[in-house]
């Protein structure tokens, strides 16, 4: 008896697809299954970003200006943890956190640094950043203004994904009420001044990074973009507008055929359930992705075989059709990747691009019976997920009674268990290990990072006129009991070099932090 062969969520395998699947879908046209653009990458490439940011901003410019030379087309920035959870470099919660998983931004200061002689008129920006996200956001649009940049021109994605933080990876501040009017108060001014910009990236990266598996990681970001797009409806705001400025954030594993059917899947879902809330722009049913590969999926142990699980779930990105893709540096697993890592990482992205093949037909795996039936196998599994949420309230509700968390926990138990007993393989850990390894270079951050940026806070805090200071931090306090939209204060108050974690503290006075 031929054995069962499941994929990593569980879905059976045949070990023959025999049956054609009806296929009557057109590349750029409803539910785009099939792809967003009816020419897909023959026309132009996905956008090849590097995410980095690190130390200082001085520092983090370095590696920018490098990654430009070396063919980015976007850049994607790293925030620190101190930053994504709204503290300045010297709060003593900042201690030992500064500068190390990403770019310690505290101010207008520091973001002109960062963005040293890089137009923001012609670059397109990803800012990683969710429960302070409109903070960076408004100190972004604060230096296009200080550049002289038309705002109608600026174009980029802010995360803004706070279901995701209570679900999945815990750097939230507030509890989800505010969290959720802060970012229909984005939509809103966004839609106004800034329309070029993808308002919020809704993430499934972080949700199968804490252990998902690929249809649940479909189907709890899809319900969170539901909850999105319901939180905007009751707001009064016009869904073919905002929905147009939607995108979402995807993982790629090393299931290369699932990965596909997945993003696949993706697309026709979410048109449907934007033509069920009231869409009938094209534009505001599409769905419109980044996607990054999996770090949890490299190794500590043979690092360089982390290179051919990139360029693998690379071929599942583009395949799946991305719009845009980061792919990681080998030594992930250990550290924040060095130049060299980072250079190897975009070559793969540019050997793949230019050199397989993959661009030259739209939806190159269309017709194929195993990718067609896998695809409506996913959809079908993570549409179960979705009605269950859906009965539960939606996914603010799934998330308070905890349903999310727990169907994530024990899928990761699930995985570490199979890898434990060895019925999941991975090369250089549970099989084809080698006794001793040559430890790579690996690149480091220095503790003296936080001296620096307390040092620069200080000079800052003498020179700013601290009497306006104080103001416009007392009419963000104000404004935060009604219900105007924040926005443009917060933009007035970076201006006047209010700091990320005075506004951050202001709230957690009006809106308390969420445990």
């Amino acid at each position: 008896m031929d054995k069962q062969i499941k994929t990593d969520s569980g879905i059976v395998i045949q070990p023959v697809y025999t049956t054609p699947v009806p296929m009557t879908e057109t590349p750029g046209e409803f539910p785009f299954t099939r792809g967003v653009h009816a020419s897909m990458y023959r026309d132009k490439l996905w956008t090849m970003r590097q995410y980095a940011g690190f130390s200082t901003a001085e520092e983090s410019n370095r590696r920018y200006h490098y990654l430009l030379s070396q063919g980015v087309m976007g850049l994607s920035v790293a925030f620190d943890l101190p930053t994504q959870i709204g503290y300045d470099s010297d709060h003593a919660m900042a201690e030992g956190e500064v500068g190390k998983v990403g770019v310690a931004i505290d101010s207008l200061e520091d973001m002109e640094i960062l963005f040293k002689d890089i137009s923001l008129e012609n670059i397109s920006t990803s800012m990683t950043i969710n429960a302070t996200g409109f903070i960076l956001l408004a100190l972004y649009i604060a230096l296009a203004k200080r550049q002289g940049a038309d705002l109608k021109k600026i174009s980029g994605t802010i995360q803004n994904d706070i279901l995701k933080e209570y679900a999945a990876r815990g750097t939230f501040i507030y509890p989800p009420q505010p969290s959720m009017r802060v970012i229909t108060d984005i939509f809103d001014y966004c839609s106004r001044e800034v329309p070029k910009w993808n308002t919020i990236s809704i993430s499934g990266y972080h949700i199968r990074e804490a252990g998902a598996n690929a249809v649940q990681e479909l189907a709890f970001t899809l319900s969170n973009g539901k909850a999105y797009l319901k939180a905007a409806i009751d707001k009064g705001l016009e869904i073919n507008v905002f929905a147009k400025r939607l995108s979402f954030f995807f993982n790629a594993h090393n299931h290369l055929f699932e990965e596909v059917a997945k993003f696949r899947a993706a697309r026709r879902m979410w048109a449907n359930i934007t033509k069920e809330l009231g869409a009938t722009d094209p534009k505001a049913q599409m769905l419109r992705f980044h996607t990054q590969t999996g770090g949890s999926t490299l190794t500590a142990q043979q690092p360089h075989n982390n290179i051919v699980r990139v360029a693998i779930q690379t071929m599942a990105a583009t395949l799946g059709g991305t719009q845009s893709l980061h792919t990681n540096g080998y030594d992930e697993a250990l550290s924040l990747p060095t130049e060299a890592a980072a250079r190897i990482a975009l070559r793969t992205q540019q050997i793949v691009g230019y050199e397989s093949g993959v661009a030259d037909a739209v939806d190159p795996l269309a017709g194929s019976f195993y990718v067609e039936a896998l695809t409506n196998e996913v959809e079908a599994q993570a549409q179960l997920l979705i009605d269950k949420i859906d009965a539960m309230g939606g996914a603010v509700s799934a998330i308070e009674q905890g349903f999310i968390q727990d169907e994530i926990a024990r899928s990761a138990y699930r995985y570490q268990k199979e890898i434990e007993t060895g019925e999941k393989v991975i090369v250089g850990v549970n099989k084809f290990t080698v006794q001793a390894e040559e430890a790579p270079e690996v690149f480091r951050v220095d503790d003296s990072i936080r001296r620096l940026q307390s040092e620069k806070l200080a000079s800052l805090r003498a020179r700013r006129d601290n009497a306006k200071v104080q103001e416009l931090l007392s009419a963000i306090e104000a404004c935060a009991r009604t219900t105007e939209n924040l926005m443009p204060l917060v933009v007035d108050a970076v201006e006047h070099y209010c700091t990320l974690g005075e506004i951050s503290d202001t709230l957690r006075k009006v809106w308390g932090e969420y445990r």
